[in-house]
């Protein structure tokens, strides 16, 4: 067990390097780029960086066809970029993740086209094979509308390979003890090299001991368990993050009853609730997925996040909640993607819109777990719906309102950066709200530090409150600490009571940390509380010692 729980009140930033920043001038952000922006990042309060796939690649999936997994893409920079990178993130008290891809790889990767040569080879095994095309090909896509099959025929073979994904992905044969013992030894290569842990990708796919059952495959949480145990040991602190869009009930399995698979796995439910609550104003759906997720074991983590860098995913909602969200959110087709998401960044969804802007963010900065922030999102960027598919939030990072932004000195850049309108990078950069006190983000950086003050979000129990219909309310104790979060997700100003007692302190003063003012319970204990549209307000009883970096409210 790691003796601090470091992730547990961890502040995660996830950027890819091709976007963030270009160094050399080739037009593709790099390893060099990314360590001048460090010292960015620390004063933004980030206490680690998720970064995508990096390793050489044919690049046909934004890097998540991997074709070595010991190497560095000669694009980012060489090893050595690398491990100077990771030294200089630790010299500033951030830890690196990167992502783990090991349900499949790319079809440009020597072991498959080993496998290709002859069903002799001892790669042949690492892939999932058929003689005859499957019945069930067309079933089981995970890209719908773009993706027509899980099945390829390979004509070098003469015989059907298994792809979850594109048909340049072929999925490994996680069955294989090799493939399991390959992915143990990528894992102990990168932590060697000093990364912190993994962000562990598609591992519902990755767990899934019959790859050709794509309906129901049966789960081998063993190999999580073996992962944990191989990074534990080798780095004390190493943190496995799960990329699972799992019901809640599911979590256990991921996490293990006794907390020794996964440390951290990202709440979907609660992330596509949370959006539900900001399209219709009802936080019912939002309460009840909060309250699905608690409690956990004691290592355990969610972590809580707005938008990544894949479509708004709402395939657990149902088709009215879903119509609700893309109607507010996304309505145009354009706008969305597989019939079940939303390619558009945060700050253009809510149109831009400071109240709601900093609601979204205070909600995801106090809900149970970590918050893990994607680039650009701390002061607004918006999306490029020209590009193809997931692109559309992948833009270059907007440092400044000069040439592409800041991001590269080339003419031509790895995807075009956003120069028109409210979100180009001439109106939306870091230079000109680094200089503004009440920009976005000068109150995401005095959020985070806050944030980072409140230990009991990330490590206390959690209570979610009864309260009015557009009203969330939620409360934390831990080591003798208790606060209360409370959000309006109504274009109305609310009015109500809460009984804020439950939570076992033994001061009865709230003081709210954004305005310093101080509430007193009524006779019959209850809290009265007048809370403006899309209004938000972090309380802690007694306060703290030092009321300083409060993110100051807006309006």
């Amino acid at each position: 067990m790691i003796p601090d729980l470091w992730y547990k009140n961890a502040v995660i930033y996830s950027f890819s390097l091709d976007a963030y920043l270009d160094a050399n001038g080739d037009g593709t952000g790099d390893l060099r780029g990314a360590m001048r922006r460090l010292d960015y990042l620390q004063g933004l309060g980030v206490t680690a960086v998720w970064i995508a796939p990096f390793q050489p690649s044919p690049h046909r999936d934004h890097g998540y066809d991997v074709a070595d997994y010991y190497g560095v893409d000669s694009r980012y920079g060489s090893p050595g970029d690398f491990v100077e990178f990771v030294n200089a993130c630790h010299q500033r008290g951030m830890r690196v993740i990167m992502d783990l891809v090991v349900n499949h790889c790319s079809d440009q990767h020597p072991w498959f086209q080993a496998a290709l040569e002859t069903p002799d080879s001892p790669y042949r095994d690492y892939f999932i094979w058929a003689d005859e095309k499957p019945e069930d090909a067309e079933e089981g896509v995970v890209f719908p509308g773009v993706q027509e099959s899980t099945w390829t025929y390979s004509p070098k073979a003469k015989a059907w390979y298994f792809h979850r994904f594109y048909n340049f992905q072929p999925d490994l044969n996680i069955a294989n003890p090799e493939v399991q013992a390959e992915i143990l030894k990528i894992v102990a290569f990168w932590l060697q090299l000093g990364v912190s842990g993994f962000r562990v990708d598609a591992v519902p796919f990755l767990i899934a001991r019959d790859g050709i059952n794509v309906c129901d495959p049966s789960p081998a949480y063993d190999l999580l368990r073996d992962i944990r145990a191989m990074a534990q040991w080798r780095k004390g602190d190493a943190v496995l993050l799960a990329e699972a869009n799992i019901p809640p009930e599911e979590a256990l399995n991921y996490f293990g009853a006794t907390g020794d698979r996964l440390h951290m796995v990202f709440n979907f439910p609660v992330n596509q609730a949370q959006f539900y609550a900001l399209a219709s104003g009802k936080t019912a759906l939002l309460k009840d997925a909060l309250r699905a997720s608690l409690p956990l074991p004691e290592t355990a983590q969610w972590a809580n996040f707005l938008r990544n860098h894949d479509e708004l995913d709402l395939g657990r909602l149902t088709e009215e909640q879903r119509s609700c969200v893309f109607e507010q959110f996304g309505p145009e087709p354009e706008m969305q993607l597989y019939g079940r998401g939303i390619r558009r960044r945060l700050a253009p969804m809510l149109e831009g819109d400071r109240a709601r802007l900093e609601l979204a963010y205070s909600l995801m900065l106090t809900l149970p777990g970590t918050p893990v922030l994607r680039y650009g999102d701390e002061i607004g960027m918006g999306e490029n719906l020209d590009l193809n598919e997931r692109d559309a939030v992948r833009t270059p990072m907007q440092w400044s309102s000069g040439k592409n932004g800041g991001f590269s000195a080339n003419d031509e850049t790895v995807r075009p950066p956003i120069e028109t309108g409210p979100f180009g990078f001439h109106e939306t950069n870091v230079a000109s709200q680094r200089s503004e006190p009440d920009s976005l983000l000068n109150w995401t950086e005095r959020a985070i530090r806050l944030r980072k003050e409140l230990p009991e979000i990330g490590r206390g129990r959690c209570t979610v409150l009864e309260t009015p219909e557009s009203i969330l309310a939620v409360g934390y104790e831990w080591e003798g600490e208790a606060s209360v979060f409370i959000h309006n997700v109504a274009e109305e100003c609310v009015h109500f009571e809460l009984d804020c007692l439950q939570q076992k302190s033994d001061k009865r003063e709230l003081v709210c940390l954004q305005t310093n003012v101080r509430c007193e319970a009524d006779q019959s204990g209850n809290y009265r509380f007048e809370i403006e549209p899309y209004g938000y307000r972090w309380f802690r009883f007694g306060g703290l010692d030092e009321l300083v970096h409060a993110p100051g409210s807006q309006h």
